[in-house]
């Protein structure tokens, strides 16, 4: 007892001396989920902007050796190496290296036909014949991928140890408990919103999204071959769906997420005891009870409403939350008015009524979540409704 006393006080007492020590602090602090999500969404709007100046192969090739250098020079450090190397993490390395191939692959691709249509030459995919006899050529093709993928599977069965773990027990809960890796984004999604809006809504919406994509947009620019600049708001909302609200996600919660799912740098220890002291808020408590008790000149007192209003017809729920049904009544109904007379003007005009309504409920449910996580990492807001009489938490 005396020994792990000395250690947790060494821990806490420690404080960075070395250069190296310093530069792992900093990049913790990168870490922390507003500025990592931040940075991470200026890194994607520079890479829509300059795309055809990082798409060279020069440029990619310097960038994919010092991701390479420090991600893995960062394997000196015990901590990082504890969370790479576990088995059910290995394939998070390898799609945040897969992903960035294909993306650079499309863009680069896309770069060299913009380039081109600018000069009026002809397109890359302009009289190629992609047409091949099914056999011999496209099933020797595909018996040369099974036997590659095969013989990889079983390489990787035999090197690395399947993470299984003992048979249920309720008296011992893993900490983190985690979903496989391809649930882990919507797993993050719990800690933001109702289980009904992060394991139904949103994923149902992904699914429609992409089936009512080619009848929301029916501009034909792009078809058949690579482009971005013809297309760069659809491409950009489409990336930004895929790159930040699903892989950002993912890594996020596989490298980032420890014990109690807290917020951990790269770096740092997963110390199971660190207390973190959460004060989840409503919308409803900010309008009733904190405002009120920080301006005493508002004309209520601070305390949430209890009583029904109009002989009963108003339920005290919907009185308590009058300022969360106000606040998403305007962003679900009256923000897509305002743009349709602004900024969207011209989309609306293309679209249609019915188009834009789709199009503008995609938009809303997509923006709300990168909403709701800075809402909730930077002022611990948890719901903007909160009607728990009916399960109805957005």
């Amino acid at each position: 007892m005396a020994a792990m006393d000395t250690t947790m006080f060494e821990l806490l007492a420690y404080q960075p001396t070395t250069l190296g020590d310093r530069f792992k602090g900093f990049i913790n602090g990168l870490a922390a989920p507003e500025t990592f999500l931040t940075l991470s969404t200026v890194l994607f709007a520079f890479s829509m902007i300059f795309y055809r100046r990082w798409t060279r192969p020069r440029v990619m090739l310097l960038i994919t050796l010092m991701f390479s250098a420090f991600y893995f020079g960062s394997m000196t450090d015990p901590n990082f190496v504890q969370i790479i190397t576990k088995p059910d993490n290995i394939p998070i390395t390898m799609l945040i290296f897969f992903t960035g191939f294909v993306t650079w692959l499309a863009f680069r691709q896309a770069a060299i036909n913009d380039e081109r249509m600018e000069r009026g030459e002809p397109l890359i995919e302009s009289g190629a014949d992609d047409k091949v006899l099914v056999w011999p050529d496209l099933v020797y093709t595909e018996l040369i991928a099974m036997v590659i993928c095969t013989a990889i599977l079983i390489i990787w069965a035999i090197v690395l140890k399947a993470p299984l773990e003992p048979p249920a027990n309720p008296a011992v809960i893993p900490n983190p408990s985690k979903a496989p890796w391809y649930f882990l984004g919507l797993q993050e999604l719990l800690v933001y919103f109702d289980p009904w809006i992060a394991g139904v809504l949103l994923p149902g919406l992904i699914i429609f999204g992409l089936i009512a994509l080619p009848y929301i947009d029916k501009n034909p620019r792009g078809n058949g071959y690579y482009t971005i600049k013809e297309r760069p708001f659809v491409i950009s909302v489409y990336m930004f769906g895929w790159v930040i609200l699903w892989i950002v996600l993912i890594v996020v919660g596989t490298f980032l997420r420890g014990p109690n799912w807290n917020f951990f740098g790269p770096y740092e220890y997963w110390d199971p005891h660190r207390p973190v002291a959460l004060l989840n808020v409503n919308v409803s408590d900010v309008w009733w009870i904190l405002m009120p008790t920080k301006w005493s000149w508002l004309p209520w007192e601070p305390g949430l409403p209890t009583q029904a209003a109009l002989g009963g017809l108003v339920p005290a729920y919907m009185i308590r939350e009058a300022p969360g049904l106000v606040l998403l009544g305007t962003y679900f109904f009256g923000l897509p008015i305002v743009l349709a007379r602004t900024i969207f003007r011209k989309t609306y005009e293309q679209l249609g009524l019915i188009r834009y309504i789709v199009f503008w409920i995609l938009m809303s449910w997509m923006l709300l979540v990168p909403i709701k996580m800075v809402l909730r990492w930077l002022f611990n807001l948890k719901y903007f409704l909160a009607i728990t009489e009916w399960f109805f938490n957005v």
